[in-house]
């Protein structure tokens, strides 16, 4: 069975993921928007740099953010100005590490699912003296929906897993820091074999589940 330690991963899991996955649904909204219906020159560098999470290592990725966050790092320098100390080794710093290495998951559904709402539904909006705002929140959203559902459990899963950008910024600090991934790494070097079989079954179990109850959806939603 579980022990408290492996609880207590499992619930700081869960709390980054939530978190990451709303931060990067509200955040990452403009953004898709600007990168699916945009015009600006600009688009296919920003674009490049969302993506670019998909094919940097995780641990190129997370020495870089250590190096920011640390104490002679820029945004290390700018939080211990502002009061709050480095975000090195916290939970923040974990976020903030989330949202980085998430964003494609989460961005790139939304982009595609903006680009394919065509501009035929936005110019009746107009015809009926829609706002450009109204237009957006009445029409593009809700015809948006599949591509937010499917941002919304991708960046869920992405954050549940991942591993080299969460050891590197939070390093291993029990109910601070340490996250399920880095357990898991734990538990085999210790020879815990029986706890780590607890951890990894569940999270096979969890993605397969996840995964499969988004392909249904997905299909359901072309059915239609």
């Amino acid at each position: 069975m579980l022990d408290a330690n492996s609880l207590a991963a499992i619930r700081l899991t869960i709390e980054l993921a939530l978190l990451t996955t709303l931060v990067l649904l509200v955040l990452g909204t403009p953004l898709a928007w600007w990168l699916a219906r945009g015009r600006s020159r600009w688009r296919p560098p920003v674009r490049a740099l969302v993506s670019l999470p998909l094919v940097l290592p995780p641990s190129v990725l997370g020495f870089y953010l250590l190096v920011a966050l640390g104490a002679q790092g820029p945004l290390g320098q700018l939080t211990q100005a502002l009061g709050w100390g480095t975000l090195a080794f916290t939970f923040w710093g974990l976020l903030l590490g989330s949202l980085i290495y998430s964003l494609p998951f989460v961005v790139q559904p939304l982009v595609n699912a903006f680009e394919s709402l065509g501009e035929r539904p936005l110019e009746a909006a107009a015809t009926l003296r829609a706002s450009p705002l109204d237009a957006f929140w009445s029409v593009a959203l809700p015809l948006a929906r599949p591509g937010y559902v499917t941002g919304a459990v991708m960046g869920f899963a992405h954050t549940l897993g991942e591993f080299g950008v969460v050891l590197m910024i939070g390093g291993n600090i029990p109910g601070q820091t340490r996250t399920v991934s880095v357990l898991i790494y734990d538990q085999v070097e210790a020879l815990d074999y029986a706890q780590a079989h607890w951890l990894a079954g569940g999270m096979l179990v969890f993605s397969f589940a996840v995964l499969l109850v988004l392909h249904l959806t997905q299909t359901r939603h072309q059915a239609a």
